[in-house]
């Protein structure tokens, strides 16, 4: 699923900007290290009324991207659906992931994060 993807990768170049080059290569070694400390320390969005905008007409697609993601990890879902904070940042964690996962492991992928990071 596309829906906002580059939205995401452009807060993970912001966020990346915290680190320095060096520490953010040695983070190849743990790509998951840096996930969680870009979408599991803060929520990438807060607020009910601007979740809900920014889901906009795409919901239900999302809460099915969301449910194949959660099923195929960890055998049941977990996300609660009823909040509209819940769907985007674990939406925006699932994309946050493939996308961390593609910057730090292709050389295309490092060579595009290089000339976002301002040093």
């Amino acid at each position: 699923m596309n829906y906002k993807k580059n939205e995401i990768k452009s807060h993970i170049f912001d966020e990346l900007n915290n680190y320095s080059w060096n520490e953010i290569l040695n983070f190849r070694d743990d790509i998951s290290e840096l996930h969680h400390n870009l979408f599991n320390i803060d929520y990438y969005l807060i607020g009910y009324y601007n979740c809900e905008q920014w889901l906009q007409n795409r919901t239900f697609d999302i809460i099915s991207y969301i449910k194949d993601y959660e099923t195929d990890n960890f055998g049941e879902v977990y996300t609660d659906f009823t909040s509209s904070e819940k769907v985007v940042n674990m939406y925006a964690y699932i994309i946050g992931e493939e996308i961390i996962y593609n910057l730090l492991n292709d050389r295309n992928g490092l060579l595009e994060l290089y000339k976002n990071h301002k040093r």
